[in-house]
């Protein structure tokens, strides 16, 4: 056997299992992909071909998968907003379960509104599985700032908090002109002009239109 081929049998191998260790689904297919192809051409050519036809059938499964995902992500027929009382029981579960991981993105976020405070919650729903989480709080002066804005680690490469931002009938219906980012991260400025926000200064802006997008479900 010549070494490239088996250096290439093992790296195939070696990202099927790291591909196990992912909890984003985008990055699982992607690499789960990329190592049933090696597998694939690896057996092929050694022609071991019960190997040979799983790994092919793999690799059709991931493919589906990915282009299923990049299809819906920016479908609003797939991912329903579903507004919420910001103590609603359901919501405050959510959080506690993902306290820790909230916290890395929205370090300063508190579940609960402090007295007097007014704010907006939304959950991101994909079928019965919540993957997101928008809290908007008003500021007063027409002006609503995110207070979270939190994907669940499965579908974090997929962005489904923009279908919060689409609607902006629910913000105009709260007397908001536009929504405000206090603050954005690096890896987090790509994600705020993709859903229509600009930066001004420190903070990032999205203007409300009153009439685009709908109330949410």
């Amino acid at each position: 056997m010549f070494p490239w081929l088996e250096i290439a049998g093992w790296v195939g191998s070696a990202l099927v299992v790291l591909s196990l260790t992912q909890a984003r689904v985008f990055r699982f297919r992607w690499l789960n992909l990329t190592g049933s192809l090696i597998a694939t051409t690896y057996n092929a050519i050694l022609g071991i071909w019960p190997f040979f036809a799983m790994n092919a059938a793999i690799s059709l499964i991931n493919i589906y998968w990915l282009r299923r995902l990049t299809r819906e992500r920016h479908d609003a027929a797939v991912y329903e907003v579903v507004e919420v009382a910001p103590d609603d029981a359901y919501l405050l579960h959510v959080l506690r379960t993902h306290e820790a991981d909230i916290a890395t993105f929205a370090p300063r976020f508190v579940a609960l509104p402090g007295p007097g405070e007014e704010r907006s919650a939304f959950l991101v729903q994909r079928g019965d599985e919540t993957v997101g989480v928008v809290e908007v709080r008003d500021a007063g002066d027409g002006a609503g700032v995110v207070e979270l804005d939190w994907v669940s680690m499965r579908f974090r490469d997929l962005t489904p908090g923009e279908f919060v931002y689409r609607r902006s009938g629910i913000f105009a219906a709260k007397g908001f002109d536009r929504v405000v980012v206090p603050e954005a991260a690096q890896g987090e400025q790509a994600y705020l002009r993709g859903v229509g926000f600009r930066p001004e200064g420190e903070t990032w802006v999205r203007d409300v239109v009153a009439g685009e997008g709908g109330a949410p479900g």
